[in-house]
C-alpha cells in the first residue's frame, strides 16, 4: 500500500518536475517549481513570488525545479515518519555514547568567539547575501578566501567552490582528508534575504551565525592539524533561502557519485537562545543520528531541547532526500528563536555570543567523535 501510494504521488511530482518545464516552457519564462509539503504536487512561481508570497509569510518550501531523480522526489513526497525503504539502505549504526573525550576536550578548549565576531562583522557588512544579488556573489568570494586562509594552517586541507548553473553565488566545501573516503559533514548556509534582491539583509543570525560556527570549528581543527579517520567536510551552502538550492545540488552530486556519507549535521541559526540550550529538530531527519548527536551535545555541552520545524526548513532536508543520514541543531525552539530573521533587523547587535560559542564547541566535539565512526 505504501509503495502504491508513494508511486502515485511520485508520478505527479515527477511529471511536474521533469516534463512540465519542457512542455510548458516554464523555465524559459523564469518560473520555478516549489513544494510546500509532501502532499503538494508543486506550484510554479517567480523569484518575486518566493519572497513575497512565501518567505515574507513564513511559508517554507523546497525548489524542485532541477530535481529529476525519482528516488529523491519520492522522499520529498513522503510524510515524515513514513520514509521510503530506500532511506534504510544508507542506515548507519552509531555508538551508544561518546568515547573520544581525551581527544576532543583539548580541541574544544581552543574554541573562542574572537574570530567569529570578526568574520560576522564582515558578513553582515554586505547589503545582503541574497543568492542572485551582486553582493551575494561578492560575499561568497570573501567567504571562499576566508575559508582558504583558515584552512592554510594545514596543507592537507582542500577548499573548493561548488558552482551552480542557475545563479552566480557558489557554495564552498572545505575537506580534511581522512584514512577513509567515508564522509562526516557539517553544513550551514551563508546566503540571506529580507524580501527582495536589493533589500538590506545583514543575516546575522540567519545564517551568518551558523556560518561562523562551523568556520570556527574548521579553524580549531586546522590549527591542530587534526588527522581524522573519516574524511571531514565543511559545507557553506548558497541559495538556501531560494528553496535549498545549493545543498540540493551538492547532495544530488554526491548521490550520483555514490559517496558514502556517515553523518550530515546542519546548523541554521546558532546565535540567539533565550533558553540557553542547543535544540535538535526531530522531524524530517535521521532519528538514529539525531539521538547520537544529542548524546554528544549533552555529554560535552549540557542539557538540550527538542522541537519540530516542518517541511523543507533547512539544508538537512537536501541530504536526507538524497538518502544520507542528516540531523539539525538550532539555537532554540521555534517559538523562542530570533524574531528578527528575514528583516533588516537581523543585525550583528542581536547575536548572543555565548550561544555561538556553545554551538562551536559542540561542532568540534561532534566532528571528533564522528571522525571515528
Amino acid at each position: 500500500m505504501r509503495f502504491s501510494t508513494l508511486c502515485t504521488v511520485l508520478a505527479g511530482s515527477a511529471s511536474l518536475a521533469v516534463a512540465a518545464p519542457v512542455a510548458d516552457g516554464k523555465l524559459t519564462t523564469g518560473l520555478r517549481l516549489i513544494k510546500t509539503s509532501p502532499e503538494d504536487p508543486g506550484t510554479w512561481v517567480t523569484e518575486e513570488d518566493k519572497m513575497t508570497k512565501y518567505i515574507a509569510k513564513k511559508l517554507q518550501f523546497i525548489d524542485i525545479t532541477d530535481i529529476t531523480d525519482p528516488e529523491v522526489l519520492a522522499i520529498l513526497s513522503t510524510p515524515d515518519g513514513q520514509e521510503p525503504e530506500k532511506l534504510a539502505v544508507r542506515a548507519v549504526t552509531y555508538p551508544s555514547s561518546p568515547t573520544r573525550q581525551s581527544t576532543a576536550n583539548p580541541l574544544i578548549s581552543q574554541v573562542s568567539t574572537s574570530s567569529p565576531q570578526s568574520w560576522l562583522t564582515t558578513l553582515t557588512g554586505y547589503n545582503n547575501r541574497y543568492y542572485k544579488s551582486s553582493t551575494g556573489t561578492s560575499s561568497a568570494t570573501w567567504l571562499f578566501n576566508t575559508v582558504k586562509s583558515v584552512a592554510a594552517a594545514n596543507s592537507k586541507i582542500t577548499v573548493r567552490q561548488f558552482t551552480h548553473s542557475a545563479f552566480n553565488q557558489p557554495s564552498i566545501i572545505a575537506t580534511i582528508p581522512g584514512n577513509t573516503t567515508d564522509l562526516v559533514i557539517v553544513g550551514a548556509h551563508f546566503d540571506s534575504t529580507a524580501g527582495s534582491s536589493t533589500a538590506r539583509s545583514p543575516g546575522a543570525d540567519d545564517n551568518g551565525s551558523g556560518t561562523v560556527t562551523i568556520l570556527e570549528a574548521l579553524r580549531v581543527l586546522a590549527n591542530a592539524k587534526y588527522a581524522p579517520k573519516n574524511t571531514l567536510e565543511f559545507h557553506f551552502y548558497a541559495g538556501e533561502e531560494g528553496g535549498l538550492l545549493g545543498s540540493a545540488a551538492i547532495f544530488s552530486n554526491y548521490k550520483s557519485a555514490r559517496k558514502n556519507v556517515l553523518a550530515m549535521l546542519n546548523q541554521d541559526m546558532t546565535g540567539y537562545s533565550p533558553n540557553g540550550k542547543i535544540t535538535f529538530y526531530t522531524d524530517y531527519v535521521d532519528s538514529s543520528l539525531t539521538t547520537y548527536v544529542t548524546k554528544i551535545a549533552t555529554s560535552y555541552i549540557g542539557a538540550t531541547a527538542t522541537d519540530r520545524c516542518g517541511y523543507g526548513c533547512s539544508d538537512h532536508a537536501s541530504a536526507r532526500s538524497n538518502g544520507f543520514p542528516a540531523a539539525y541543531a538550532c539555537e532554540d525552539k521555534m517559538a523562542t528563536s530570533s524574531p528578527y530573521i528575514h528583516t533588516s533587523n537581523d543585525a550583528l547587535s542581536t547575536i548572543q555570543w555565548p550561544a555561538v560559542l556553545r554551538h562551536a564547541k559542540f561542532t568540534v566535539a561532534f566532528l571528533v567523535e564522528a571522525s571515528f565512526l
